[in-house]
């Protein structure tokens, strides 16, 4: 049970993701990268803390802080900055397709790290949930912007950072609480982009925005920064990285939907039937085969 817990919870971490990436979208033409960044994983960092506190749980020993701010830095500076500067050149839904070749990633760095075996079950599932979202986002490839292949780009070098969040993240965390390992790293990635954000005085374009931006901008710190990553902490706790990984294919779709919904962003008939596959793909892969009489 607690390893399917732990995917239910990576696949709703997922899917508020994609919410998160069409908020981004919606956003990203008003103001930064970097404010972007700062706002979303410092209201993320302020929610996670009393969370933390009441629920008293373990911090990272001295030990163990260069390797949790070193994450820190790589999944909540570089990866936001990488995630929000592709969104000014590509939709939300192709974004997110590209962000879905975090299951190939992680299956790969796992198994380069020693973490997990690669298997042909694994891969299968990997491989058709990918499929999946493709099919459900073919009709809305056709009507990319022009150079969205920058964008595309830069979100897969966002996906590797969550990669090689996920997998090193893991033997950390199992030191700690999820949550308070979560708030650390979330910490220093936040603190580092506000220094940089009012360094350059981005903050001032946030004063410009409009009340349905504030909103959005408030449900991207809320959603976005805290409570995906609250769900990503208690999955990669409770399974594998690899099983965690391959649920972030329920993220293109929502960001499909999003898209859609506040950026008029096109989407096909396909969606139902890529659907479909995603959930096939990430029962096949989180799943175990019958076994043959020759296995243990």
């Amino acid at each position: 049970m607690g390893e399917l817990a732990g995917v239910l919870a990576a696949m709703l971490s997922s899917g508020l993701g994609g919410t998160a990436i069409g908020a981004t979208r919606y956003l990203i033409g008003l103001t930064d990268p970097l404010t972007l960044g700062a706002f979303r994983f410092g209201i993320g960092v302020a929610l996670l803390l009393p969370v933390a506190l009441l629920r008293r749980e373990r911090w990272p020993g001295a030990r163990d802080w260069p390797a949790v701010a070193a994450l820190g830095l790589l999944f909540f500076a570089l990866f936001p900055v990488l995630f929000n500067a592709s969104l000014i050149h590509t939709t939300a839904a192709r974004g997110a397709l590209a962000l879905s070749t975090l299951p190939l990633l992680t299956m790969l760095i796992a198994a380069l790290f020693g973490v997990e075996r690669l298997t042909r079950r694994k891969s299968a599932g990997v491989l058709i949930a990918m499929s999946g979202v493709a099919l459900a986002l073919l009709a809305g490839l056709a009507n990319a912007p022009a150079g969205a292949w920058r964008g595309d780009l830069l979100m897969v070098a966002a996906a590797l950072c969550m990669a090689l969040y996920s997998v090193s993240a893991r033997p950390l965390m199992a030191r700690s609480g999820p949550v308070a390992f979560t708030a650390f790293a979330m910490g220093v990635g936040a603190l580092c982009l506000s220094a940089i954000s009012a360094w350059r005085g981005g903050f001032a374009s946030v004063a410009k925005l409009g009340a349905a931006q504030r909103w959005a901008l408030l449900y991207l710190g809320v959603f976005g920064g805290a409570v995906v990553f609250i769900l990503w902490a208690y999955a990669l706790e409770r399974t594998t990285p690899t099983r965690v990984a391959v649920s972030i294919t329920v993220n293109p779709i929502m960001a499909a939907l999003v898209g859609a919904w506040l950026l008029r962003e096109p989407i096909g008939w396909n969606l139902v039937a890529g659907l479909f596959a995603v959930f096939l793909g990430i029962w096949i892969a989180t799943t175990r085969g019958r076994a043959t009489p020759g296995q243990a």
